[in-house]
């Protein structure tokens, strides 16, 4: 079999290949096509248009008030700088809860600017939409443990599954995502054992977000990870500092033009 890194455009079906050959999925969020044509030469595999760009780079305290047009934008951005990863596309908070049919709505808008493929948080609740859009040619990633749009309801920012009653309901809602239609899950902040017991669980892949290295996958906002903050989870390793090195880029670019260095006559039109 041809392994992930060899496929010259990643499809549903590679991923479930990938799984049943034990071969780590990647995935990083990006909101932009400079950014996604970055990651997309790197070889990351998925690429997720996060509703987390509310937090990374909009300014909000959560991800309720990001708006089903902030993701239809920053979805067209990433879908025309991506060649090879599968773009997922956030369904936002408010834009899938009420019923099939408005899940379906939202959903359409997504993929008609280049989605690939929706994201939606939620387990059993949501299996009807799951089922629904996987019915009409839509591919669905599910979303368990912590559920960001939920977090007032389950107390904050809190590992879920640590007790036996939540733990069970997690592998419910892992079955019931499966058997609905999903075609992949995310499991944000969960206790390695139970996401090492939904990742054998389940035959579609599973995406791990500070739930240990048992998953088929990862997952990680970009800011956390390329160093553009000062503070990120825990659960987040910095892979490099972006932010100091753009930082830097931009001081020196102001000490050139305070100095006159710049633009010299290398960077001008003398005649």
């Amino acid at each position: 079999m041809t392994g992930l890194q060899d496929v010259k455009k990643i499809r549903l079906h590679h991923l479930g290949q990938a799984k049943r050959a034990g071969e780590k999925i990647t995935m990083l969020t990006a909101y932009d096509r400079p950014t996604a044509a970055i990651f997309d030469a790197a070889g990351i595999d998925l690429l997720l248009v996060g509703d987390s760009m509310g937090n990374a780079v909009l300014a909000y305290e959560t991800t309720l008030p990001v708006s089903l047009d902030d993701c239809v934008r920053a979805t067209r951005a990433v879908a025309a700088g991506a060649t090879r990863a599968l773009v997922v596309a956030d369904l936002p908070f408010g834009t899938y809860e009420a019923s099939p049919e408005r899940c379906f709505d939202s959903a359409a808008a997504l993929m008609k600017v280049g989605a690939e493929a929706v994201k939606l948080e939620g387990g059993a609740r949501v299996a009807a939409q799951i089922a629904l859009l996987s019915g009409a040619g839509i591919p669905v990633m599910a979303h368990l443990g912590f559920t960001p749009q939920s977090v007032h309801a389950l107390g904050g920012n809190r590992v879920q599954g640590r007790d036996a009653a939540s733990a069970r309901r997690l592998v419910v809602d892992a079955q019931a995502v499966q058997d609905a239609g999903a075609f992949a899950v995310v499991l944000e902040m969960m206790p390695v054992p139970l996401a090492a017991q939904v990742t054998a669980a389940l035959e579609i892949p599973t995406i791990g977000i500070g739930a240990g290295a048992v998953t088929d996958g990862q997952v990680l906002v970009w800011t956390d990870m390329a160093g553009m903050g000062e503070w990120q989870p825990s659960f987040v390793k910095r892979f490099g500092e972006v932010g100091a090195a753009l930082r830097d880029a931009a001081a020196a670019y102001a000490r050139a033009v305070r100095d006159t260095s710049f633009p010299d006559s290398a960077h001008s039109f003398e005649s």
